[in-house]
């Protein structure tokens, strides 16, 4: 088996010092760590899909608000049509229904806001 360090020998050998083994995975190998490919398939399809991106920060920009978008709005089945960080019900009473545009403006939360 062909092994490729992306990391250096520090990395190794810190990871040797805490006590913990590496489990290293195949290139290409997504049933290996279906977590990370599950992550990197939404990223694609939702964001990097639809967009062009220039320049480093750029990139970074558009992650940061897809991250922003994905942690707080996004909903995901396993939690049952929640996200990851809590959202509170808004009842009627709150107000009408507003559309906001996130991720610039490839996704959008929906709100009631008093008028």
């Amino acid at each position: 088996m062909i092994e490729i360090a992306f990391y250096g020998d520090s990395f190794h050998q810190r990871v040797d010092e805490m006590g913990m083994r590496e489990v290293l995975t195949a290139p290409r190998s997504p049933w290996q760590n279906p977590y990370a490919e599950r992550l990197i398939g939404s990223l694609r399809r939702e964001c990097l899909d639809h967009v062009i991106v220039l320049y480093e920060s750029s990139l970074r920009r558009i992650l940061r608000a897809y991250f922003q978008y994905y942690e707080h709005s996004r909903t995901h089945l396993a939690l049952e049509k929640d996200a990851p960080e809590f959202r509170a019900i808004q009842p009627p009473e709150l107000g009408a229904v507003v559309e906001l545009a996130q991720g610039g403006g490839l996704h959008h939360r929906y709100e009631r806001r008093a008028a």
